[in-house]
């Protein structure tokens, strides 16, 4: 991989350590976002887009990627806080995808990691990342999102375990998850933020999913209506109940105009917002036309390639599009930004 780094300046891609942080003369950084892949910043990791996004409204933002999270937690503990929030994703896959096969098996590698090597992220990867810093540093907002948390935003089937959890908002202890594509959820919290409003009172922003008690009363928006799911324990006692909400949750993820959705999950409840419109071609153009070096980082320059980049490493991000129920809406890109030194008269 050394090829690809006869001349760089560390400065392109957003700062990993305490010393690219201060090479930009920082002294402090806005939000610190922890990752269970290898960062490569190119537009088909997530990481890498939402970092971007959040550094393209002049916000200081760092990546951890892979953190350890068996020894004395020093990459969790390296940056210290954030003037805003920590953010956590497990990764472009779900980390127990990742691990294991269907027959359950452990796989042997991970394309995510240089030279494919497994191990470098936990299970339940966003859930052990968000408890950790929760223990370390528990008055700094924290907001979770990715493949992993989007499935898990209310009562789960988990294969692995063989049993239904609850909303991973309850084990990860996160104070709101982003579910879906989250670029313009993560950009209204981060807005609102910095006007002085309270994290705690950020409960009517699209796409967005958090825990109140039940008899907490809540900000929402006037024009939604709302539905409510079999709670948590009627699910573990009738199967049936469980499979009607995974249809109410299918339904209301294909809707233009769908409703909150409600959980009792014990003293709580688990609150999901509606998702926001499909991305414009507009938007999408600016969130994919940011300034991505489209390489990994230079802390890989002597170590073996990451398999995952070397897929899409002359790719061009055309549409997104993934199952609804997760909600990453299908959104597609004008050919002028596909093509921005091509002829865009033909045909």
């Amino acid at each position: 991989m050394n090829i690809l780094y006869q001349k760089y300046d560390i400065n392109k891609w957003l700062p990993t350590t305490k010393k690219e942080v201060e090479s930009r003369g920082w002294d402090s950084l806005d939000v610190i976002f922890f990752t269970g892949d290898a960062y490569v910043d190119h537009p088909s990791f997530g990481a890498a887009v939402i970092g971007r996004i959040l550094e393209a409204e002049g916000l200081r933002v760092a990546i951890v990627p892979q953190p350890n999270w068996q020894d004395d937690l020093r990459d969790f503990k390296k940056l210290g806080k954030p003037n805003l929030y920590f953010a956590v994703t497990a990764g472009n896959m779900d980390s127990m995808v990742n691990h294991y096969t269907a027959n359950i098996r452990k796989r042997s590698n991970d394309a995510y990691t240089p030279g494919g090597r497994p191990g470098q992220r936990p299970d339940y990867a966003a859930t052990v990342y968000c408890n950790i810093l929760k223990d370390l540093f528990p008055d700094v907002p924290l907001v979770v999102g990715g493949i992993e948390a989007s499935l898990r935003r209310v009562t789960h089937y988990d294969y692995w375990s063989n049993k239904l959890k609850p909303s991973i908002l309850v084990e990860s202890r996160a104070d709101m998850l982003f579910y879906g594509m989250g670029e313009k959820s993560i950009l209204e919290y981060t807005k609102l933020i910095q006007k002085g409003i309270d994290p705690k009172k950020l409960t009517n922003i699209p796409q967005t999913a958090f825990l109140v008690t039940k008899e907490e009363e809540f900000v929402s928006n006037k024009k939604w209506n709302s539905i409510k799911l079999y709670s948590y324990q009627e699910c573990l006692e009738d199967k049936k109940k469980y499979a009607k909400n995974f249809m109410h949750i299918e339904e209301e993820s294909n809707k233009v105009e769908a409703n909150v959705i409600i959980q009792e999950i014990g003293d709580q409840q688990v609150i999901v917002n509606p998702p926001w419109p499909p991305l414009e071609e507009k938007e999408i153009d600016r969130f994919y036309d940011l300034p991505y070096t489209r390489l990994p980082h230079p802390r890989y320059k002597n170590k073996e390639e990451i398999p995952a980049y070397n897929m899409i490493r002359h790719s061009v991000t055309f549409t997104v599009d993934v199952l609804a129920v997760v909600l990453f809406v299908p959104s597609r890109r004008t050919r002028e930004n596909l093509l921005p030194a091509g002829p865009k008269n033909q045909s």
